[in-house]
């Protein structure tokens, strides 16, 4: 032992780090470089602002030194080694989360407020606990049911790791448990068990449950778990007076007491029952087909004529097969070469290929073309089933259909009084529908582009917000105010010259639903690609709601998943030229302006994930999956498209080229394609569709309507393959489609 003494004694001092101006609080190695030192300090002396630092003792220099970040001290400081983050916590109870991901260069990715998470944590108990019947409402809630029990701030005193691996695999669902990373916050009031992959709540615990102890407000706290563990032990100490506490909790038994039992474990967007005869969704063809017989029709058409006479006349009037034949004013051109630009899409011809499993997310800009003149932007892009159109919805009214390699003149489609707002197409892919904030739904066939069916607002109480094709073509689901509709349509094929513009389609509602509360619905999703019973919505009050159409009621609801009302949801639908697993079926995201990206487990009906990278402040921005499930990508007000991996709470890069805010995403279901649209400038408008071919630009063409094209340059790259998306260009009065290119 004097060995040791001598020898600890003997050893000089390796380095001295200088820099911060303020007492360091808290400092630890980088376990995967264990030459970094990463600090965090209480800096009084300018404006009592607090700053982390990032040192290498090697050469004993700073390598980096972030922004001022609060007005607060920072007290402690976490380095998870499992998704290579950064976590410090502050005086005013404020979590700062930064990546270590080399390229990444230390970028936040999030911020929490403690004070605001354990409210809402608070209300998810309590909502969960109202819908639990009354002998499974026998949990530990003490504590939770005043919302007075929150201090005003909850001073973050230490941090420490948390292993729930045997709560996480059997409720996770289908994100793997190795991936998500939970961590112990230990405050004055409470403890808190925070998930770092969806950025909530796992557990709250305040320091009054436990009787034993005399300590109730704590000064420090200090955290300790081992891995795999089930207890974790906590060291205390008051802040007034000399007492310490040592205290012992089972986090999984914590966990599970505050979570709701069995939540969402019926539902499933895969259909685990047949249709029920009194359900919306069943079919009676035979009541459906059944029409009165023809003889009936003709017996009564004759018993209106009465029986005339038969008479013979000396001379007829020629019937003009004596004279000469008369002039064809409109005969069919049957000597000319489809060119195919508006044909009916084949979906077999590309059968052949499937979508790559492990394909690369975009990076490169591959093509632009001009669409229009004037200040225009494109609101919303959707690909065909098939993968071989595009739809774009404009803000002038109009809606365009493009082959996917952008090749060809696209097909207008005129007849909407206010700017499309959604774009859909059928399973088939023989027909589009569209809405508009005029408040009217159109269904238009792509062959000739014509109007099929028009729906106004003598059918709905309040516009149609959104639409889309449902149960594989077999109706039509949409929102209008506070109501979800089901309608049946029906659409006449008649190719006769002049019968085919009478207006012969029709539908009718079959079914109605209102939402829980008679909020109205901002956004709606459901599978078309095969059957399933289960629709989604978002309200205007923050909630989800999933409905049943089976059943025909509302199945479940998430009261404030988001801190703002949603403005898209997305499922994982995955593609028919790629399969998933079941599992995966059952995930889907939502966003709303200011509170990121979240990703949702219906079987669990919980945030499995949270994306929070891109900056989304102000304006709505769409989101989508890649058909093979593993990416989701998002617009941002930066003019980037951002790439998220499903495994990671942050993005995988972003991709440049827009000019301003990318409003709507797409993914091409054959190809890794993705693509994307732009919020216009008052007087700069360019919107630019990315395009998955590598032909050079055409020259300028007229849509008619008084809207003619430019002509812009085309930037050719050496890509792998594609993603799509628009933007608004500098230029004047211009508007453009760009593609994006993945490796």
């Amino acid at each position: 032992m004097n060995a040791d003494r001598k020898h600890f004694k003997s050893q000089s001092t390796r380095a001295e780090l200088e820099g911060h101006r303020g007492a360091v609080t808290a400092a630890e190695f980088c376990l995967w470089q264990t030459h970094l030192i990463i600090s965090v300090s209480e800096d009084r002396s300018f404006k009592k602002r607090v700053f982390p630092k990032v040192w290498d003792h090697h050469m004993g220099s700073l390598i980096y030194n972030s922004s001022v970040l609060t007005a607060s001290p920072l007290l402690s400081l976490l380095i998870d080694a499992e998704s290579r983050q950064l976590v410090t916590g502050c005086a005013n109870g404020q979590l700062w989360i930064f990546s270590l991901v080399e390229g990444h260069h230390y970028r936040c990715v999030t911020r929490v407020d403690l004070k605001k998470k354990s409210e809402s944590f608070f209300r998810r108990v309590e909502s969960r606990l109202c819908s639990l019947p009354e002998e499974g409402q026998r949990v530990c809630t003490d504590g939770l049911e005043k919302g007075e029990e929150v201090e005003a701030s909850l001073p973050v005193l230490g941090l420490g790791p948390c292993d729930l691996s045997l709560v996480l695999p059997a409720e996770c669902g289908c994100l793997p448990s190795e991936n998500t990373t939970c961590l112990w916050i230990g405050s004055s009031a409470g403890l808190f068990i925070f998930n770092l992959a969806n950025f909530e709540l796992e557990a709250v615990l305040h320091y009054k449950d436990f009787r034993s102890s005399s300590i109730q407000v704590a000064g420090s706290c200090a955290v300790m778990s081992k891995v795999g563990g089930e207890k974790a032990v906590c060291l205390l100490t008051s802040l007034c007076g000399c007492k310490i506490a040592l205290l012992e909790i089972y986090a999984a038994a914590l966990v599970r007491s505050q979570r709701g039992h069995n939540a969402g474990r019926d539902l499933s967007v895969l259909p685990r029952a047949h249709v029920l005869s009194t359900s919306p969704l069943y079919f009676r063809p035979a009541e459906e087909n059944r029409t009165q017989p023809a003889p009936q029709r003709q017996s009564a058409m004759r018993s209106t004529i009465k029986d005339q006479p038969l008479v013979f006349h000396s001379k007829v009037r020629s019937s003009g097969y004596a004279s000469t034949p008369h002039i064809t004013l409109f005969s069919p051109k049957t000597n000319t070469r489809s060119s195919g630009d508006r044909s009916l899409p084949r979906r077999d011809c590309h059968r052949g290929k499937e979508y790559p499993l492990e394909s690369s997310p975009p990076t490169k800009v591959h093509k632009q073309r001009v669409i229009a003149h004037g200040p225009v932007a494109v609101s919303c892009v959707q690909y065909s089933g098939d993968g071989r159109w595009l739809a774009c919805g404009l803000a002038n009214h109009l809606s365009l259909v493009f082959r996917a390699d952008l090749t060809g003149t696209p097909a207008v489609f005129s007849g909407h009084d206010g700017a499309v707002s959604t774009v859909c197409w059928s399973h088939d892919g023989r027909w589009l529908l569209s809405t508009s904030r005029d408040g009217t739904l159109r269904l238009w066939s792509l062959r000739g582009a014509e109007l099929a069916l028009c729906v106004g607002k003598d059918v709905f109480s309040k516009p149609a917000r959104s639409a889309q094709f449902y149960y594989i073509d077999t109706f039509i689901l949409l929102s209008s105010g506070p109501e979800l509709q089901l309608l049946k349509y029906h659409v006449a094929t008649c190719r006769d010259g002049i019968q085919r513009y009478k207006q012969k389609s029709r539908c009718k509602g079959v079914f109605r639903l209102p939402t829980t509360g008679m909020t109205e619905i901002t956004s709606l999703s459901a599978v078309n690609d095969f059957y399933s019973y289960l629709v989604l919505t978002a309200g205007r009050n923050r909630t989800l709601e999933v409905f049943d159409l089976n059943a025909g009621c509302s199945a479940a609801t998430i009261i404030e998943a988001h801190s703002r009302p949603v403005h898209q949801i997305c499922q994982n639908k995955g593609s028919s030229f790629m399969t998933q697993q079941h599992q995966f079926y059952n995930l889907f995201a939502t966003t709303a302006t200011g509170d990121g990206i979240k990703l949702w487990d219906l079987r669990t009906l919980r945030c499995e994930r949270c994306f929070e990278g891109h900056p989304n402040h102000g304006y709505p921005c769409g989101i989508a999956f890649s058909p093979c499930g593993r990416y989701v990508a998002s617009g941002a007000e930066d003019r980037h498209v951002y790439m998220y991996d499903v495994g990671s709470s942050t993005f995988s890069h972003r991709l440049a080229g827009h000019t301003d805010t990318v409003t709507g995403v797409a993914f091409s279901p054959s190809a890794p394609q993705p693509g994307s649209c732009a919020r216009p400038r008052v007087m700069e408008v360019g919107t630019h569709l990315l395009s998955p071919c590598s032909a050079a630009l055409e020259a300028p063409w007229t849509l008619g309507h008084g809207l003619a094209s430019g002509d812009t340059g085309c930037r050719r790259h050496r890509c792998d393959g594609l993603v799509m998306s628009s933007t608004t260009e500098p230029r004047p009065s211009t508007e453009a489609l760009t593609w994006l290119i993945p490796r």
